[in-house]
Parts: C-alpha cells; sequence; structure tokens
C-alpha cells in the first residue's frame, strides 16, 4: 500500500536518480518535477530516464522567462548583492523552482515534496521555507538529513553502487572534482578540491565566461534602457542588434559578457546556518546589469531616498539568501524597493571589455542632474554666499567635540 504521493525535484543526476529509486523503496508513489531555469540540461534524456525508473508522472516546466521577470528583474532593482559581493544567482533561483513544485503537488494532491540538497547548505532552507509558506500542510522529505538515508549513502561510491544494484544509468564521463549549480543567473562552483580556500579554480573550471585574457581585443558598446528600475531594451551600438523581450535581453547580456570574462569571482561567505563556504561563481548578464542599474538609479532618483533604498536592498539581499523570499517582511521590502523605482528611466551606454563593465553616459527624462546648476561656468539659481552658513550650522558640532577632546587632553 502506498504511503502517499511526493513531487520530487528531480534533476536527472546520480543523486536524485537515486532519490527516486529509494522514495519508491520506501513505499511512495513519486512524481518527478524538472525546472528548466536555463541549465544546459538534456530534458528529454531526463524525462525518460525517469519514466525508466518508474515515476508515476514526470513535470518538465520552462520557468526561464518567469525567472527572469518575477525573480531577476527584482534582484536588479534592488541592486542584490549579498556580503558586498555575491549577485545571487543560485538564491534568486530557489524561490522559483520551489514555487512550481508546490504548485504541482497541489494540483497532483500530493501530500509530501523531497529535494535533494544536503543539510549543510543554504538551499535545504529555501526550498523549504518556501513550500511550508505556499503549501502550509505540505509535509517535506529531505532524505540527506535522514539518518536512514545518509549512514547508507555516505559518498558517491555508495551511489554509485546502490545505482548499479538497480539498474539507475550513471553518466559515462567523469565527474568533475567539485559540485555545480546552473542556471540563467550563474553557474556556482563548491565542494571537492575547492573546498580547500587556498587552491585556485582550475583553468578549465569556468563554463559561463572567458577568461579575460582571452577576450577579444576589441569592447562591446550597448546602450541600456530602463523602465521603472527594469530593463526594457539592449543595443548594441555598433552593429544595431537589439532585444526587448526579457529573456531574450537577458540571454544575450550572458553572451556579450561572457564573451568578456565579465563577472567572475571567488569568495568565502557566510552561509545561512552557521558555517563558512567557498564559492566561485560567475555571473556576466546580472554584472553588467548591476553595473547599469546603478548608473541610472543614482541619476534619477533623490539622494535621501536612494540611502534608505540601499539599506532595503542590503536587507532583501539578506532575506533572499537565507530563503525568506515569500515571507511578510520580504513582500514588504520587496513593495517598498519597487515603489522606488517609480521614476528609474532612461538609457545609459556601456563599455563591455575584458571582464570589466565600464559606463560611457546615460540619460533619462527623470534625470535629477541640473546641468546649469552644478556648472562651474555658470552661476545659475544658487548663491555661493549661502556656503558660508551651511559649513559653519555643519561644523558647529564638530567644534564642539574636538573642544572636549582638547579639554581633557585627548582622554576621558
Amino acid at each position: 500500500m502506498s504511503k502517499g504521493t511526493v513531487v520530487l525535484a528531480y534533476s536527472g543526476g546520480l543523486d536524485t536518480s537515486c532519490i527516486l529509486v529509494w522514495l519508491k523503496e520506501q513505499g511512495y508513489d513519486v512524481i518527478a518535477y524538472l525546472a528548466d531555469i536555463g541549465q544546459d540540461e538534456d530534458f528529454e534524456a531526463a524525462r525518460k530516464k525517469a519514466e525508466s525508473l518508474g515515476a508515476k508522472k514526470i513535470f518538465i516546466e520552462d520557468l526561464r522567462a518567469t525567472f527572469v521577470e518575477e525573480f531577476i528583474w527584482p534582484a536588479i532593482q534592488a541592486n542584490a548583492v549579498y556580503e558586498d559581493r555575491y549577485l545571487l544567482g543560485t538564491s534568486v533561483a530557489r524561490p522559483c523552482i520551489a514555487r512550481r513544485q508546490v504548485e504541482i503537488a497541489k494540483s497532483e494532491g500530493a501530500q509530501y515534496v523531497a529535494h535533494g540538497a544536503t543539510g549543510k547548505g543554504n538551499d535545504q532552507v529555501r526550498f523549504e521555507l518556501t513550500c511550508y509558506a505556499l503549501y502550509p500542510e505540505v509535509k517535506i522529505i529531505a532524505p540527506w538529513r535522514i539518518p536512514e538515508f545518509y549512514t547508507r549513502f555516505r559518498g558517491r561510491t555508495d551511489l554509485l553502487e546502490y545505482a548499479e544494484e538497480r539498474g539507475i544509468p550513471v553518466p559515462v564521463t567523469p565527474k568533475a572534482p567539485w559540485s555545480m549549480d546552473a542556471n540563467l543567473m550563474h553557474i556556482s562552483y563548491e565542494s571537492g578540491i575547492l573546498e580547500n580556500p587556498k587552491n585556485h579554480a582550475p583553468p578549465d573550471l569556468y563554463l559561463m565566461t572567458k577568461s579575460p585574457a582571452d577576450a577579444p581585443n576589441v569592447p562591446d558598446q550597448l546602450e541600456i534602457e530602463f523602465k521603472k528600475g527594469v530593463p526594457i531594451k539592449v543595443t548594441h551600438l555598433k552593429d544595431g542588434t537589439s532585444k526587448n523581450k526579457p529573456l531574450e535581453l537577458f540571454q544575450y547580456l550572458n553572451e556579450i559578457g561572457g564573451k568578456h570574462g565579465v563577472g567572475r569571482i571567488d569568495i568565502v561567505e557566510n552561509r545561512f546556518i552557521g558555517m563558512k563556504s567557498r564559492g566561485i561563481y560567475e555571473t556576466p548578464g546580472g554584472t553588467i546589469l548591476l553595473h547599469a542599474h546603478l548608473d541610472i538609479e543614482t541619476f534619477t532618483m533623490d539622494k535621501e531616498v536612494r540611502r534608505i533604498k540601499q539599506g532595503l536592498g542590503i536587507k532583501f539581499s539578506e532575506l533572499l539568501y537565507n530563503g525568506f523570499w515569500y515571507s511578510p517582511e520580504c513582500t514588504y521590502v520587496r513593495n517598498c524597493i519597487a515603489a522606488s523605482q517609480e521614476n528609474v528611466e532612461g538609457k545609459v551606454q556601456l563599455s563591455v571589455f575584458k571582464g570589466h563593465v565600464y559606463i560611457l553616459g546615460r540619460e533619462s527624462p527623470m534625470s535629477l542632474y541640473n546641468e546649469e546648476l552644478v556648472s562651474m561656468d555658470v552661476q545659475g539659481n544658487y548663491d555661493p554666499c549661502d556656503a558660508s552658513g551651511f559649513i559653519k550650522i555643519n561644523a558647529v558640532r564638530l567644534r564642539e567635540y574636538h573642544r572636549l577632546q582638547g579639554s581633557f587632553g585627548g582622554k576621558k
């Protein structure tokens, strides 16, 4: 008798293929769910494999456009960067994948969802917080946290032996000595030989970007147009190539950024569960958009509003990294950020060249830049004499502080 139906987040790789069979052996009916978020994957082969392993149903969902418009664009509006460097490519994909998993579970009457995330990482938190938020009564099966599972499968060798015993096809190509996660936004690399933070990344590790040393000797110059903080058009200033559909626009920026080696970082970051981990990331299109959006935002947004919005962006990045996309606080912060973007529109011209993005110029009907006011050659509607009082008022606090320091000889 079946224990119930479980929707498994399935990749077609060794881990989730073994988990699919293991769940069946535990007495569950398994629905395999594979999300296309831009990874290089043979989806038809994955479908056939899931069928051969006994999946009750298989859902292969093209979420690429949804991923760009509903998840990547809000991250761009926020200038989302975790711990000053990481553009959150894996983090932003998880609520997109898990939301559809929950929708399938509900429509299929499945009481359970399952995933192959490890018990030490962030993804288990991101997947499960989304599932609980959107399907409160769901039950989650996380095999890598079940002693019966992780004591049986202590590593890849145990999984390969199990696969051979159960007739599970395994990849014929040797496994890279690190783990990799890919989507439209980025590719991340961690674990294996990368766990020693002193080890340099092998040159053949990167799949999305060329080495800047091998990049073309001629830059690509682009114009990116924004409306409400979201890119709506990209145009190549030399060959005239133009993209205005969100998915195509983002793919084109990945292509240009990848060609020039833009968006590579190698960092040690703080995981939500408390340990530090070393990650290598390549985010070409996202890096170009970060530079462009920062520029048009500063050009069009009031100074004090932007100061508040900067703090919101940091908070949003932490919430996103920690898996709280569907929390009330993250919804509130996203709405505040979206409101701040009302006048963030215009065009930014930039150059992409050998690992760097250089801003060349910008224009906007919502510009707060007043050329006459700021000019060194025109007086404009500004009286320089007013600056004397402005400076003296701001100096009151400094004079009093240093007067006190002097009276105590610099010590209290």
